[in-house]
């Protein structure tokens, strides 16, 4: 680790001790999905979890119905070194009062904004263990693959003397309708594609040591940025 990245990281753990307190709750965050590993509760149960690492999230702008007719908070998160930042972005958040040089950025939808919570960090009390909430993000990608492995086709027969083995077959007729109707289930491009996971739950968080544990597994690749919002239909 370079000097210059654990002066990031000491910068951004030592700013967000410091806006612990004034912490603003919203509906969603933004964390780094770490990697999958298991956990074993009191009676000895095997749990699948998800390591989410928290990363500092701070709003960077509040959007007011009077100015932008909507309401909603500009959140900022993924840290970087000074020199990695555009003069644009140390701008805008030289104007929110953060001293993180934030490189991402996303709205979040709120009710009643206040322009207080301006330069804030998000708290992350609303996502307490048991909580359910729903997690988006990139799935993985798996280039170009054909319909047994994009939509689960059974294929043909894997016989000798078979000429169909895990070929597409028929897509239409001849003359009625004499065309291949859109949405088709075909080959083509996989992954790479947001999705979103509902109702998982949330099984430990650590503030102290920057985690957070969620039951199952959520989209996306090793080191990804994730979203993690309340869950919707609970």
């Amino acid at each position: 680790m370079t000097e210059e990245t654990k002066s990031v990281e000491e910068t951004a753990e030592n700013t967000s001790k410091e806006n612990a307190a004034t912490a603003v709750e919203l509906s969603s965050f933004y964390g780094i999905k770490a990697g999958m590993t298991r956990i074993f509760d009191e009676a000895g149960n095997h749990i699948p979890v998800t390591v989410i690492k928290l990363e500092p999230n701070y709003i960077t702008q509040v959007k007011t119905a009077e100015k932008d007719g909507y309401e909603a908070y500009q959140v900022g998160y993924q840290a970087k070194r000074d020199k990695l930042v555009n003069k644009p972005t140390k701008g805008r958040l030289a104007k929110a009062n953060v001293k993180l040089g934030l490189t991402k950025f996303a709205e979040i939808k709120a009710d009643g904004v206040s322009a207080d919570a301006l330069g804030k960090e998000v708290a992350l009390s609303a996502f307490a263990p048991q909580t359910f909430i729903d997690v988006t993000g990139k799935s993985k990608g798996k280039g170009f693959q054909g319909v047994i492995k994009r939509y689960n086709f059974a294929g043909g027969p894997a016989s000798h003397g078979s000429k169909f083995h895990r070929t597409t077959g028929s897509i239409g007729n001849r003359a009625t309708p004499g065309k291949v109707w859109k949405n088709k289930k075909m080959p083509g491009h996989m992954g790479c594609e947001v999705k979103t996971v509902q109702n998982l739950q949330v099984v430990e968080v650590n503030a102290d040591k920057g985690y957070m544990l969620i039951r199952g597994s959520v989209p996306g690749a090793k080191n990804s940025w994730v979203k993690i919002s309340k869950a919707v239909k609970k």
